[in-house]
């Protein structure tokens, strides 16, 4: 009887799942369909992504190249023309090479374009800091202590990522401004920071040895 009973159950499912199909199947062949061809376009798109990154990549490597063989503006129009069409990320580090390829012939225009990157809200903030440090090194030759400090002080703060390169110049500055006070303490910041590069502890221990012998009384 059992038996029976499991047969009679098995043909009414039988027969609730075809009625579902007929009822439903051009709707289930529809999405099957679009899964397909989801699957089919998001594979493609990967393809597509993937080239355009190894043709950046290769371009940025010849213009990197460039640059190596003195040759500045040429380099210069490599970075700025891969910059146009190139991957985001590709295209970031294009405009701050571009950028950089002034510097020694166009100190005002390569802190124009620092500036204008820094500037981008639609850039990574990591490439907006990169491009205040990088305006700021150039600046500290030439800006009054107002310019420089605000141009730096909002990188040398706690947890930012290139605080230790900001308060190393922000020390220089003070220096050159016979402010000892402000260099002693970007300096000390730098020491006692654990995460700060090595080097550059060395670098500012020296200077703070230079702090503390002009502080003392002549």
């Amino acid at each position: 009887m059992a038996d029976i009973f499991r047969e009679v159950d098995e043909e009414v499912r039988q027969d609730r799942a075809l009625a579902i199909w007929q009822k439903y199947q051009n709707l289930i062949i529809g999405l099957a369909i679009v899964i397909v061809l989801a699957a089919g376009g998001w594979k493609f798109w990967q393809a597509q992504q993937l080239k355009a990154a190894y043709a950046a990549d290769e371009k940025l490597h010849a213009a990197m190249a460039l640059s190596r063989e003195d040759k500045s503006q040429e380099a210069e129009a490599a970075f700025l023309a891969l910059a146009k069409d190139a991957p985001a990320g590709y295209a970031a580090i294009a405009r701050l090479r571009a950028a950089s390829e002034l510097t020694g012939r166009d100190r005002k225009g390569a802190v124009a374009a620092f500036d204008a990157i820094a500037a981008d809200a639609g850039a990574d903030p990591l490439f907006r800091d990169v491009a205040r440090l990088r305006a700021g090194m150039i600046r500290v030759d030439d800006a009054d202590m107002k310019e420089i400090e605000d141009r730096l002080t909002p990188l040398a703060a706690a947890g930012q990522p290139f605080r230790s390169s900001a308060r190393e110049l922000l020390g220089l500055a003070a220096l050159k401004f016979n402010d000892l006070d402000k260099a002693g303490r970007m300096f000390d910041q730098i020491v006692t920071d654990q995460e700060a590069p090595a080097a550059m502890k060395q670098r500012a221990e020296a200077y703070l040895g230079l702090v503390r012998s002009d502080s003392k009384p002549k």
